[in-house]
Formats: C-alpha cells, structure tokens, sequence
C-alpha cells in the first residue's frame, strides 16, 4: 500500500505553489491570528496552484498549533465562517417572491456555511483528508459542553459522508503477508478482544479457517477504517474462549460451514457516526461466498457492551423489577466476586441472568424507542436476527464488567435480511429467534425489596490502546 502517484503529484504541486507565493513551512508553533488569516486568504484564492500551496501552509500551521491554539481557533470556525448572512438574506427574499428552481439553488447555496467551503480546499493537498479526520477528532473532544461546535461537526459529518461513500472505499483482506505497518496498526485497533502480541495476531490471519478484512480510502491507504475478523468454523460457536485459543487445532476452510465474525472494530474516531460496518458485512459475506460456498451461515459472536449498566440502573429503582426474575438478590450477586458474596455461576444464576437478558433486548427501550444495546442496534437495523443469547461466552474481567460474562449470536439469514430490516425500521419490530423469545418472562416478579444495595460497577482495565475510542462490535 505504497504512497500513489496522485498523493506524490499534490505535494509537489504545493511545494511548488509555495514557492510561487512565498510561504514556507512554519518554523515554529503560529499563532491563531495566522491560521485566522490563513483560513480567510484560502477561502478567497483563485489559483488552483496557489490554493493547494495555502491549504497545506494551513494544515501544516494547524498541526504545529498547541491545543489551545487549536481549540481557540476551532471556535473561530464554528462563529466566523457560517453563511454569508448577506447573500442568505438576499436568497430568501427572492425565493419567498419566486419559488424557481433558480431561486432554491441559489438560496441552497447561500445557506452553506463557508466553513464547508474552506474544508473542501484543505482537503486538495496530499494528506488533507486525514488531516481532517484529525480535525474532527479535536472537534469531537470540545464537544461536551460546548454548543458552538455542534455545528461545524455536522458539517465535518456532512462532508465526510460524502467523501467515505460506499463508492470510494476499498475492501482489502488482510492476512499475514501484509505490510508490518498495516498489521501494527490491526493491533492497535482492535476494540474488542485485545490483540496481546505478534503470535496472538499470526493466529487470527495466518490460519486456513481465519479471516480479516478491512475497509481503505484511497486518500488514507495506509489507514484501515474499520476491519472485521472472522473465524471460519463447523457450527455456530457461543463462547469466544476457544476461538482466540493459541493452541486450537485450525480446520481447512473447505469443510467450514459457518463463517462468524467474531470483532468489528471502528479505527477513526474522526469517522464517528460515517457508518462502514454495515457495508463491510455485506460485502465480507459476498467475498466469503464466492470464495467457500459451503459457507450456510453467518453469524456473530458479539459482546453486550450495555448489559451491566443497564442491570443497575434497574435495581437501583424505588421499585425494582424485572420480568420473570423471583429473587433480584441473585442478580445483585453479578456485581460482586464470589470472595466478596458474590453470586457464582448457578443454575439459579443463569435462569434470573438470561431471562433479564432477554427482557434487555426483546423489551427494553432508549427515549427515542431504540433497543438500548448499540451492538444490537447496529446488526438488528442490517436485518440480522437475534438468535441465541450465550450464558457465560466471555468471562474475561472486561467481558464480566460490561456483560455479565454474556454474548450473543446474530444471525444473517441471506433470504430474510430485507424484510427483517424494513420490519425493524418502519415498526420496530426485533427479529429473534423462538429460543430468544422463549426466555422472555412475563410472569410477575415480586420486588426483593426497596432500592437494593448494588456496588459501583469496577473501573475498566487501562487500555492506551482504545482510549478515547468507542470499543464496538457492531
């Protein structure tokens, strides 16, 4: 994945233009009123030339600036550089006087913040687009609190939608003979097993039944922006243990008949919100198809990111009550070590734990009416089907922290992905399976009692590698 000839062209191209005009490199960290006079020289240049020179003198400013520079000059974005209030006032009144197709482009145009104009332009030079994947990245960061910004994200999110459409990504397999940069950066990556060496990742590529494909941009060849790992398998696995296991015996791809994928894991968090993971599946699974069509399955082995924080929201009510489940004190267990009196894994146990589970994803709601968990979200809304909820599929610490131990199949059935995905976004309708279903309690539970105790839920493990960084499964 060597640096392109168009890539190598825009760098000369704007060394080039930087001579013509005088700009250099900047030597030292600028100021904001340089990348303020930068942004403004830029947005009024002609010369194609000359623009890729000032855009990169701009993203080269932008890169030298400290995080109070930046974040200064962030907010000089989101309140100078909206639309030009004259030409929109201008626009609407015409419109209001003449409802022309003439009349809509033009107010369409006025009505486009400069702003998006100004990132069009820094994305010329070679190296722009990810630069302002970075950028949005600070944006992302400033976020919280600060309602200024939610605009120039959208407009970020906007353009980026556009820019990472299904037509400009490539689907490239990535196996062991893969160039070491690519590979260090799958294991930097991976959100949601943990990659603990060279070995452990020689064992998820190298192996006749293992796969891993990855999504590119032609403009971030050398930066996966998301990748999938499948396990190529003889039946549809409910614990992730043996399938990471160093030492498993592989099977030849031929005699596999089902094709899990085990880890989804989003790599830009610039690229929040721009959705690859659905097209990847889709076209993994076309890959997969054309290349092993003794392939009947496809499935998922997912974690439950949400089960745990949701389970003591739940106890925690005035009145706590959970369908089907007798005694809550069971549950209160899952929060606590054995050690400490903690709830082991019983038969008791697993009935009260999948049967709250299954009221979780069958009957549990967000505000807007969404199923609460966001891996469930993600494949439901692909048209995959709930098929079996897996007591105790990973009981690794991070696994018992955010699931219980829980992990769930979902199933993409080729001839029902259609319906399953207009019953779930016209309706709501979740599409499970009767074993799923058949967990789902509707007999009255009493109440243990009153807002029972239940311990903060430990911290997560440190982990440099996804900090910052929505671990996902989608």
């Amino acid at each position: 994945m060597s640096r392109n000839f168009l890539q190598e062209f825009l760098e000369a191209v704007a060394e080039r233009g930087r001579g013509l005009i005088g700009l250099e490199r900047p030597a030292s960290p600028v100021r904001s009123a340089d990348l303020l006079a930068l942004s403004n020289a830029l947005l009024t240049g002609r010369g194609e030339v000359s623009g890729v020179a000032l855009a990169q003198q701009w993203l080269d400013a932008y890169a030298a600036a400290d995080e109070e520079q930046r974040r200064h000059h962030l907010a000089a974005l989101a309140d100078g550089f909206g639309p030009d209030q004259q030409r929109l006032d201008a626009a609407i009144e015409a419109y209001l006087q003449d409802k022309s197709p003439r009349a809509m482009a033009e107010l369409s145009v006025a009505a486009e913040p400069r702003r998006q104009e100004l990132f069009r332009r820094l994305n010329r030079p070679a190296g722009g687009t990810a630069a302002l994947v970075r950028l949005r990245e600070d944006v992302l960061a400033g976020l919280p609190g600060n309602e200024k910004l939610e605009a120039l994200d959208a407009d970020l999110a906007h353009l980026f939608s556009s820019w990472f459409n299904r037509g400009f990504l490539m689907l490239k397999r990535i196996d062991w003979t893969t160039p070491a940069n690519i590979l260090a950066k799958i294991i930097q990556y991976e959100a949601v097993h943990t990659i603990h060496s060279w070995d452990d990742l020689r064992s998820r590529l190298e192996p006749s039944d293992r796969r891993c494909f990855a999504f590119f941009h032609p403009q971030m060849a050398d930066e996966p922006l998301v990748f999938v790992e499948v396990a190529l398998t003889q039946d549809i696995p409910g614990t992730i243990a043996p399938l990471l296991d160093l030492e498993r015996k592989p099977i030849r791809a031929e005699d596999a008949t089902t094709a899990v994928f085990y880890s989804i894991s989003n790599c830009q968090v610039g690229l929040r919100r721009v959705s690859f993971g659905n097209l990847l599946i889709k076209q993994v699974v076309e890959e997969l198809r054309r290349d092993l069509p003794k392939l009947k399955n496809f499935v998922t082995l997912s974690p439950v990111p949400g089960f745990m924080g949701w389970l003591k929201r739940e106890l925690a009510k005035e009145e706590p009550h959970i369908p089907g489940v007798a005694d809550l004190t069971v549950l209160e267990g899952l929060f606590r070590p054995a050690e400490q009196g903690g709830t082991g894994p019983t038969e008791t146990m697993r009935e009260a734990q999948l049967a709250a589970a299954a009221h979780y994803f069958l009957a549990a709601r967000t505000s807007s009416g969404a199923p609460i968990d966001p891996v469930a979200r993600f494949h439901l809304g692909n048209g995959a089907r709930l098929e079996r909820i897996n007591w105790r599929g990973d009981v690794s610490p991070n696994g018992l922290r955010q699931a219980g131990g829980l992990m769930v199949n979902y199933l993409y059935d080729l001839d029902a992905i259609e319906a399953n995905h207009e019953a779930f976004a016209n309706q709501g309708v979740i599409a499970a399976s009767p074993a799923v279903r058949k967990l789902l309690k509707t007999v009255e539970a009493k109440p243990a009692r009153r807002k029972p105790a239940v311990p903060a839920l430990p911290p997560p493990a440190a982990n440099s590698k996804t900090a910052g960084r929505p671990s996902s499964n989608p």
